[in-house]
């Protein structure tokens, strides 16, 4: 038996530990998932939808400690982690309300009867969770998958396995009556190639862009399986005028939140290379010098805690040093912080000012500053990417957010608010590298769920008078 464990990265304390799923445990949960998905598939959405509702309640009566045990696996402060769950929570009736409204049933009148739009569930989705947000973000996908008629098969990331734990007792609870519905697997990369190459009708998949890029081509030659891609971004913010000291906040918030670590985070700063520019980009490093950096469970709460691990510490600094020997100037180092694991750094700032940089996402706090002469110049480096989820505008002009909106491709586009904003109540993703055009939150109905088109008449009158004088006698 193979044992995978996850460790709090602020101590290095155990979390969490338990039994890795080898093939055959995966392959028998795909096999329970396929009968399950022959009764759960033909109940009305009403009782799915029930089932949905105790899920919500179970959530409710676990959120502290769901709260406490995201913060101990991710090393996010409890205020973050509260809000995540209250994400998770708020997710259930805003997917209620996508399956009604996107993946409902309707009715039109026609002169021979009706014409009839329905929705119908794929069958077995393998969920793949990330670590970064190791509850909302596969919450997302199983949810609507749920609702829709679908089975769920979750694996979470290996770095987070006790909040995936947490979630299926929630779905135990909320689906008592439906054995097999709901099933959570855990274990690494091994248990996800296993998952990924069963009999599965979707795959819905939060993670890298690399990751992405795999799945797209294991399943080329399997056009009867569903992908639904969320991958990441080297997201761009536009920073041209107005407050200094607002805007810098917009861009600390964009590039520093979450220790760097969500897939909308800013990673490039476009400023125009004046005085307003210099003087943000001053305001920003100040500002990022006084961000409390702590453990997730300190007093005072701090705003940003540590990396998932040591080790993407490790890899992020070797992304940095590698800018700066392409000729990038510091602004900020990447350094740990003394007295703390090595998964603590701080918020890093580098001048790339005409310098090549890789289109790559840095998954850490680090800010990626350019100096342009104009706004074409800044939609020309806003837009110089292969990824494409989300981008900023920090200005007052309504002009050059008219032209930003039309010019820029992203799936998230937010004009003096952090380019990590985004509501529930939405479509969420990305084109490009970012995903593959299924954006999920509030449009993720669409993909749990393929449109059945018909036309209906209660007998058959009507038809054989269509042949009228065109047939012989």
């Amino acid at each position: 038996m193979t044992t995978l464990k996850s460790f709090d990265p602020v101590d290095g304390t155990l979390v969490w530990e338990g039994e890795v799923a080898d093939s055959e445990v995966v392959s028998a949960a795909l096999l329970r998932a396929r009968k399950a998905f022959a009764h759960w598939g033909s109940f009305p959405v009403e009782t799915r939808t029930k089932a949905a509702e105790r899920y919500r309640s179970a959530l409710e009566a676990r959120k502290d400690a769901l709260a406490e045990t995201i913060a101990r696996e991710t090393g996010k402060p409890l205020w973050e982690t509260r809000t995540e769950v209250a994400s998770m929570i708020g997710k259930v009736g805003i997917s209620i309300a996508a399956q009604a409204e996107r993946a409902g049933e309707k009715r039109t009148d026609m002169p021979f009867g009706q014409a009839v739009l329905r929705h119908r569930p794929h069958g077995v989705m393998a969920v793949l969770g990330p670590f970064n947000f190791p509850g909302h973000l596969p919450n997302g996908h199983i949810v609507p998958a749920l609702l829709a008629g679908n089975t769920v098969v979750f694996k979470p990331s290996e770095m987070t396995p006790a909040t995936g734990a947490l979630m299926a007792e929630c779905w135990a609870e909320a689906l008592a009556d439906h054995p097999h519905v709901f099933q959570c697997i855990q274990g690494g990369r091994e248990t996800g190639e296993v998952l990924v190459a069963g009999a599965i009708d979707g795959l819905l998949f939060t993670g890298s862009a690399g990751a992405g890029a795999h799945f797209r081509r294991v399943f080329a030659d399997r056009p009867d399986v569903i992908l639904a891609l969320e991958l990441g971004g080297n997201n761009p913010l536009v920073a041209w005028d107005g407050d200094v000291d607002e805007a810098a906040s917009v861009v600390v918030q964009s590039a520093f939140i979450t220790t760097g670590q969500r897939c909308s985070c800013a990673r490039r700063l476009i400023v125009p290379d004046n005085e307003f520019g210099s003087a943000l980009v001053e305001a920003v490093a100040a500002l990022a010098d006084r961000i409390v950096i702590g453990a997730w469970n300190e007093t005072p709460e701090p705003w940003i805690g540590p990396l998932i691990s040591d080790a993407a510490a490790a890899a992020a600094k070797a992304r940095f040093d590698g800018l700066v020997t392409r000729g990038a100037k510091v602004i900020r180092p990447f350094n740990g912080v003394e007295g703390r694991s090595a998964a603590f750094v701080t918020p890093a700032m580098l001048d790339v000012t005409g310098v090549f940089v890789p289109d790559e996402e840095i998954f850490a706090p680090v800010l990626q500053v350019s100096r342009v002469p104009d706004f074409d110049a800044a939609m020309e480096a806003a837009n110089n990417t292969r990824f494409g989820l989300s981008a900023g505008l920090i200005s007052a002009d309504d002009a050059l957010w008219e032209r930003f909106l039309a010019e820029c491709r992203a799936g998230v586009v937010n004009r003096n608010r952090p380019t990590t904003g985004a509501a529930g109540s939405m479509p969420f993703g990305g084109l490009g590298e970012s995903g593959n055009h299924r954006p999920s939150a509030y449009y993720a109905a669409d993909y749990c769920a393929y449109p059945v088109a018909s036309f209906e008449a209660t007998d058959a009158s009507g038809n054989a008078g269509a042949l009228n004088g065109k047939l012989r006698p």
